[in-house]
């Protein structure tokens, strides 16, 4: 049995602050980049091909960034940049920016129901990460990817 001490690794740690750090930033200039906020409603115009991109291909983009970063696993933190960057938005749009004229802030139940979509959609962008970088989910054995907590008798010599 491995001691949980040992299990921690601090370099891992690290890597996965700085992958979710790069994604969370990959995902702001992305949203600054289309020029949309999702928090805001303004009618069914809300629903656009912006909006589209921000809710469905950006946070594939985020998750694959995300994955690329960490390595295996990245697709349990690809989870966690569209989280931090949508509610940093509707934050800022609620505090600094304002609401403009005309226009409402989403209601926190549509809001939140769209930050899952982004964050499922990361997941997606996660999970093809994980088959881009470390080929892992075919018919390799799992003890290519993963080190045994037993000394084997290979591992002996």
């Amino acid at each position: 049995m491995i001691s949980p001490k040992a299990r921690f690794d601090g370099r891992r740690v690290f890597t996965g602050f700085v992958a979710v750090l790069l994604a969370c930033i990959a995902n702001y200039l992305g949203d600054k980049l289309l020029g949309q906020r999702i928090e805001i409603f303004y009618g069914l115009a809300t629903f656009n091909f912006i909006w589209f991109l921000q809710i469905f291909v950006l946070p594939v983009f985020v998750g694959i960034l995300t994955t690329a970063v960490f390595g295996l696993g990245g697709k349990w933190l690809c989870y966690f940049p569209p989280l931090i960057v949508r509610s940093w938005a509707y934050y800022e749009t609620l505090n600094f920016i304002g609401v403009p004229e005309g226009t409402y802030l989403m209601p926190l139940g549509w809001w939140g129901f769209f930050v899952i979509l982004a964050m499922e959609t990361a997941a997606i962008g996660g999970f093809l990460g994980e088959i881009m970088f470390k080929r892992i989910y075919g018919r390799s054995p799992k003890s290519t990817w993963y080190k045994s907590s037993t000394p084997t008798k290979d591992s002996a010599d």
